[in-house]
C-alpha cells in the first residue's frame, strides 16, 4: 500500500510501538529519518506494550497525531489489532522485523520462537557488558594503570579526542576498555610500552583545529588556571605529532576521529581488534 502526500511537510509524526524497550525501533527509525533531514520527525515512543489496554493507549496517541507507525510486537493478536486500526486511520504501519524473520524462517526451515525482549535477557553476555562497563568507568583517564593487563582494549590520545565516550561505547559492546591520556612531557605508563599485557592499544587523533575548538569550549567551564597552552593550536599540533610518532614506534593503529561519530570510531576499533586476533602481529 502506498501513502501519498501532496507537498513535502515540515514535520511528521512517527510512532514507535514495542513490547520491549523500543531500542530496536529507535535505531531503525534513526537510520531512516536521517535520510530526510529537511523534515523534522516528531517521535512518539510507546515501549512495553504487552496488553490490549496498553495498545489502546498507544492507538489513541496515533489517532491524535497521525503518522507513520513502526512496531515490534511478538503477540500476533496485538499486531493484528494494530494493523486494523492503522488501516482505519489510513496511516502506514510496518512490522519492521517481519521481513527479517521471514528470511530466517525460509533459510533455516523452521519458525521462530516468539520471545518478548529476548535481546535484553540477563544472560552471560549481559553480565559481560556490565563487567566491562564497570572496568571502563574505573580505568578512565589513566586511572589504575597497573591493571591495564586486564583490558581488552586500551585507547591512547591527547585530551579531547573522545577517549572516554568511545571507551564507554566499547564497554557496552562487551569490551573491557581503558583509556590513557597522552601528555608529551609525561609519556604513557610502562605497562603499555612493555608489551607484556595482552591489551590491544589504539591511538586516537583529530585535527588541531577540531581539538582546539573543543578545548576552548571546555575552558569556558573552568574557573581558573593557566590554560593558554591547552588551547594553543601550535602546542596541540606538537601533541598530535608526538602521538603519531609514538603509535608508529610501537606499531599501534591510529584512528583520526575528526569526522567520525563515536559509533563509527568504535566500529573501526572492533574491526581492528578482531583482525589482530585472527592475524596476530609477528614480533
Amino acid at each position: 500500500m502506498h501513502f501519498m502526500i501532496n507537498a513535502a511537510p515540515r514535520y511528521f509524526h512517527l510512532h514507535l510501538i514495542s513490547d520491549s524497550t523500543g531500542e530496536t525501533l529507535t535505531t531503525i527509525a534513526k537510520a531512516a529519518t536521517v535520510q530526510y533531514s529537511q523534515i523534522r520527525a516528531i517521535e512518539h515512543v510507546h515501549p512495553l506494550v504487552r496488553t490490549s489496554r496498553q495498545l489502546e493507549h498507544a492507538l489513541r496517541e496515533v489517532d491524535k497525531s497521525p503518522g507513520i507507525v513502526l512496531y515490534t510486537l511478538v503477540s500476533r493478536k496485538l499486531g493484528a489489532v494494530l494493523e486494523a486500526k492503522c488501516k482505519d486511520l489510513k496511516v502506514p504501519c510496518v512490522a519492521v522485523l517481519d521481513p527479517v524473520l521471514e528470511i530466517f524462517q525460509s533459510y533455516l526451515g523452521m519458525t521462530s520462537k516468539p520471545t518478548v525482549g529476548a535481546q535484553h535477557a540477563l544472560d552471560s553476555d549481559y553480565f559481560k557488558r556490565i563487567d566491562a562497563l564497570n572496568f571502563s568507568m574505573i580505568h578512565d583517564d589513566g586511572v589504575l594503570p597497573e591493571d591495564l593487563e586486564q583490558a581488552d582494549i586500551v585507547l591512547v590520545g591527547v585530551s579531547r579526542t573522545s577517549k572516554t565516550p568511545t571507551s564507554i561505547y566499547l564497554a557496552n559492546r562487551g569490551y573491557k576498555t581503558a583509556n590513557v591520556p597522552i601528555v608529551p612531557e609525561i609519556g604513557v605508563p610502562d605497562q603499555i610500552l612493555s608489551g607484556g599485557n595482552g591489551a590491544f592499544v589504539v591511538g586516537l587523533v583529530a585535527s588541531p583545529e577540531r581539538i582546539a575548538q573543543i578545548r576552548r569550549n571546555r575552558v569556558m567551564s573552568l574557573a581558573d588556571g593557566d590554560l593558554k597552552d591547552y588551547v594553543d593550536i601550535n602546542v596541540i599540533s606538537s601533541e598530535i605529532a608526538f602521538t603519531k610518532r609514538l603509535c608508529a614506534r610501537h606499531r599501534w593503529p591510529l584512528i583520526d576521529v575528526t569526522r567520525r561519530s563515536i559509533e563509527e570510531t568504535a566500529a573501526a576499533i572492533i574491526k581492528l581488534y578482531h583482525d589482530r586476533r585472527e592475524r596476530p602481529l609477528t614480533q
